[in-house]
Order: C-alpha cells, then structure tokens, then sequence
C-alpha cells in the first residue's frame, strides 16, 4: 500500500498532464487517519464519477460500540453517519467567481426516512463512507481537458480530511444526538414489531405531527396542535428506551378513516403510509409506525398491466378475459384493481386506500341509483371489502369524506379525525341508517391469489445499443431502465431517490440471477429479499456504490409491473 506522499507527489507528476492520467491513481494510500481505495478510474467523458472508499479504522474513529451492536442500531448509525457526511460536503462547497457552488466531492442526500443505505457502512474494524469524486481539470482552448493538479491536492489533501474528521470520528460528533437517534430508531423498530400480537396495523403516537406542507385547504398550518387520542383506540406500548409511548392503535380488520382535508384526514392516511419506514428524530413522525407489509393504493390510470386475474372486480372488461388480463393504458379503475390484486400477490397483508387518489366508481357504489343503474360489470371495493378482510385475512383502512359511507355497515372500526384529533365513532356511525353496498357476484378469493406469474425475461432489457445497462433514477418517481421509463408516480410510499435507483438496478439483478431459472414472482421477490439481508445491499452492482438505499418488495414489485416491456410467460393457479 503507497503512503500519502506518494499520493501528493503522483497529483504532482500528472499536474497539467491530459485528464486520463486520473486512471494512474487507482490503488489504496494510506493517509495516517484512513485509507482512500479506489479500485478504478475511467477517464471517459460518458462514465460516473469514479467511487472512493475511504476506510476510517474504529481504533481512529472511535465509535461507541453501544451504537451500532445489534442489525437496527447499526442501520440507524449509519443513516446518521450519511447524513453528517452530506452536511459536511455541503459547508466545504467551494464557490467560483460566479458565486457557482463547485461541488467536487458528492454523496447521497438522504430524507426523512432512515434506510439501509450504502453510504456508509459501519464494522467493528472499521467504517467506510463511499462517497464520488469529480476530479478536477482544466479546459484548453482545443477542448482538451488537463489534470487541474492544484486544485486536487486542495480536495485531497485539505477538503477530504475536513469533511471526514467532521462526520465520522467521535471526537466531532455530538453523542447525545447521536444516542438519541440510534434509541429513537430501536424504539420504532419494537413498537412495529409489536403491531400484530396486540391486534394493530398502524400506531400513532401522542404528540406527534402529521401535516406535510401549507396549502389552500389547510390555512392554519402554522397552529397545528399535536396529534391527540382519546377513547377505546388508545393504546401503550413499551419500548426500550423511551419507556411507555401511547397513542392510537389502528387494528386490525376493516377500518373507516371519516373527516376532510382540512381536518388532517389526508394527512392522518400519509402518515400511516409513510408509517412504514422510521423517520428521523425531529421529523414529528416518529412514532408513527405501520406494518412494514403494508401498502397505499392509488388509481393509475395509463399504466399497462399484464396477465391480472381482475375477475373478483370485474365480470367482462374490453372483450377480454379478466382472469388474466393485459392492457397497455388502464383505465382508473381496472389500475387500481390490478394494483390491490398486485401487492396481493407478492405478499401484502394491509391495504390503504384514500379517496383523494382512487377512482370514485372502484372506491364505492351508489346505492341510490344502484336498482336504476341495474347490473354492471364492476364490483366495486366497497362490495368486495368484508369479504376481502374475512376470506383472505388482510386488513383494509379507507379514508375519505365523501365516497366511503357504504364501508361504515361493513366496518370493524370507525375512526373520525378533526382537527388533526382522532376519536372513535364507531357505534354513533353504525347507529346511522346508511345502506350497505349491494351484494357483488359470488366469486371465491383464496385461488385467485394462489395464482403465479412467471416473468419472461427477454421483456427485462436495461441495454441501450452497445451499453449493457443504462439505469439511473431520473428523480424520485421515474427510473430509465434501458430504452424505457418507469413511472412510479402513482407509487406513493417510495421514499428517496436512492431507492427508486436501486429498484432498477435490483431488476437488472433478478434478471441475471433468477428469472432465467423460471421462478415465480413473489419466490424470486423472496430470494431477492433474502439477498439483501445475508449479502448486503452492495451485492446487486458490479461496482462500489454509495448511492443506493433500500426499498421495499412491494415497490419493486410495483416498479416491475409498470415497465412498459414487461411481458409474462405464462401464469398458474
């Protein structure tokens, strides 16, 4: 291993050399207080900013080993430690005569949610933050670039040692804050996994904040009191660190969510959604934990859906079959029908559906026109609710102010919000004389979800003429993965842009490793799964990355079923 003089002399030598001779410092130099390794440097106009490692030995960084002894803890760390980095690049931006940020060290920006990422990673040994690097250089008049030698000696030698001493060693960390996040993450952790022995699909704690943002129907954002519970819903929880948390237990079974925008309805159905990762200390959403295998369905009108046994919703659809049905372009409510029967598929045990983002013929049924209307190919979610949450044994929360009065007959629970205050209602609305929904066809649930689809994998191309693999998050809810685009923004629960990248280049992944092999959907999503947890998220890329995170199977799933090349070989039941 060379030294870090050796280091300084190399920049020194190719200092005005042409921008190639980057490709001669690949290799590992130790500095003293870490080491930078870097496997590999393309030079080519077209590449990434080439990875570095650098490699911090605990004996120098000195992190409590408190922190990071068990997989949650050590995940919360790590998110923390990402987190300081991207700080600590952004107050070392170096600003050019135009007043331009010059940015040449880059890492992940992480939000609210705290995520397995690869960032940065945390051992007892050591800890390694992958971060990129824009080396520098000079444009001559020809258009040729030149090694800007200077100024990489100042990234190397006077910028990366400041950003690295500030977010990672001990001696410049606050560890209290730092306790404080790693404790808040395990206490999430054990409420979420407490969930489902005391009968609950979501909770929500005391004092916590739920609205997002200002809008029009929301003027009194600044004046949002804490979130409050009172009655039967209330519910405690003991968790390591914090002791008693209580708040309001969501249970299980078929729940109504009544109130209206302005009243934090919306907000209220966000938060469980976003309820599914953990949110950071201050985020006012951290005791806001859901199942983690619950999923949001939206309408998506305009996305393709392949070989969807739609029949328990739709008896004729197009002329076609709806027991296994393909479309380019659905419609609103053939999406959100293919979507419930989608997450279904691979593994899903709650469903959350909010009236804002449904299609008002899937969400319910008239009852008044019903007998004018006479039969009509659609049952609609209303009709298929009970039957759902008994035969198949999920749970169902539905939001909404106007279109979910045929839930309440049907209901296990009644919950309104007002004010961004929760109660339950649940006798005073069964007491209302509110007709339930008209009976749907019999049709039996348990087969249809029994059914396997089978991916073909000549439809799984990330290639673009020579290039094996394109594959890059445009933002949070677009992927190009190959000639194609992936929309995800009907897939509300994404979460950060660095998984929306990971989820291409997962499918990228499971094409090589699994669908040759013929594998079902949700089995193949189950040893992807299994991947992730024994071999780490860095196993799915050739390369050393530090801009991944991880997501969940179910939006993976849903980032699948809408890549327009998409093809199934062939489905069972």
């Amino acid at each position: 291993m060379k030294d870090r003089k050796e280091f300084y002399n190399a920049l020194a030598e190719i200092d005005g050399k042409p921008f190639a001779e980057y490709e001669s410092l690949a290799g590992d130099y130790d500095f003293a207080r870490y080491v930078i390794k870097c496997s590999a440097i393309s030079t080519d106009k077209d590449a990434d900013f080439p990875v570095f490692n650098i490699r911090v030995p605990q004996s120098i960084a000195e992190l409590p080993g408190h922190l990071y002894d068990s997989p949650v803890r050590r995940t919360a760390l790590e998110d923390m430690l990402a987190r300081n980095l991207a700080e600590a690049v952004d107050q070392i931006a170096r600003f050019d005569e135009s007043g331009v940020a010059r940015r040449h060290i880059m890492v992940a920006q992480p939000g609210q949610k705290i995520l397995p990422r690869t960032c940065v990673a945390v051992t007892k040994e050591y800890v390694d933050a992958r971060i990129r690097i824009s080396l520098p250089f000079k444009v001559m008049m020809s258009g040729e670039r030149l090694v800007d030698g200077e100024m990489a000696r100042k990234l190397f030698f006077e910028d990366l040692p400041e950003v690295i001493s500030n977010s990672i060693f001990c001696c410049n960390l606050n560890i209290a804050e730092a306790e404080n996040f790693v404790n808040t993450m395990e206490d999430s952790d054990r409420v979420r996994q407490a969930l489902a022995t005391m009968g609950l699909v979501s909770f929500v704690g005391e004092g916590s904040f739920l609205a997002r943002e200002k809008d029009s129907d929301n003027p009194d954002y600044d004046n949002i009191a804490p979130f409050e519970v009172e009655g039967d819903v209330l519910a405690e929880v003991e968790v390591p660190n914090a002791g008693t948390i209580r708040g309001l237990g969501v249970p299980a079974g078929l729940t109504v969510v009544l109130g209206d925008d302005a009243g934090g309805r919306k907000s209220f159905m966000d938060a469980l959604a976003a309820g599914v990762f953990n949110h950071v200390p201050g985020d006012g959403r951290e005791h806001v934990l859901t199942v983690s295998d619950a999923v949001q369905i939206d309408a998506d009108p305009g996305r393709s859906i392949q070989e969807i046994n739609i029949s328990p919703f739709f008896a004729e659809i197009d002329d076609a079959d709806p027991s296994s049905y393909s479309t380019d372009s659905a419609g609103a409510s053939v999406s959100q029908a293919a979507g419930i029967i989608e997450a279904l598929e691979v593994g899903a045990r709650v469903l959350l559906v909010d009236e804002d983002t449904s299609a008002p013929a899937f969400l319910t049924t008239d009852t008044r026109v019903a007998s004018l209307l006479g039969e009509t190919p659609l049952s609609s979610l209303a009709q298929r609710a009970r039957q759902m949450v008994d035969e198949l044994g999920i749970s169902l929360v539905v939001g909404g102010e106007n279109l979910v009065a045929e839930y309440i007959p049907v209901a296990d629970t009644v919950l309104k919000v007002e004010d961004f205050q929760v109660k339950d209602i649940t006798e005073e609305a069964k007491a209302l004389a509110i007709e339930p929904p008209p009976e749907a066809p019999a049709v039996n649930l348990g087969p249809m979800l029994a059914r396997s689809r089978w991916i073909m994998p000549s439809s799984i191309d990330a290639s673009v003429g020579r290039i094996d693999q394109l594959i890059q998050a445009l933002d949070l809810k677009a992927v190009q993965f190959g000639r194609s685009v992936i929309e995800l923004d009907s897939v509300s629960q994404l979460a950060d842009e660095s998984q929306t990248l990971t989820i291409g280049l997962l499918l990228y992944y499971a094409k090589l490793r699994y669908m040759q092999e013929g594998y079902p959907l949700r089995e193949m999503l189950d040893m992807i799964d299994r991947d992730l947890s024994t071999e780490g998220l860095g196993s799915i890329s050739r390369d050393l990355r530090g801009d991944l995170a991880r997501p969940r199977r179910y939006e993976l799933a849903a980032a699948l079923n809408r890549l327009p090349t998409f093809r199934v070989s062939h489905a069972t039941e």
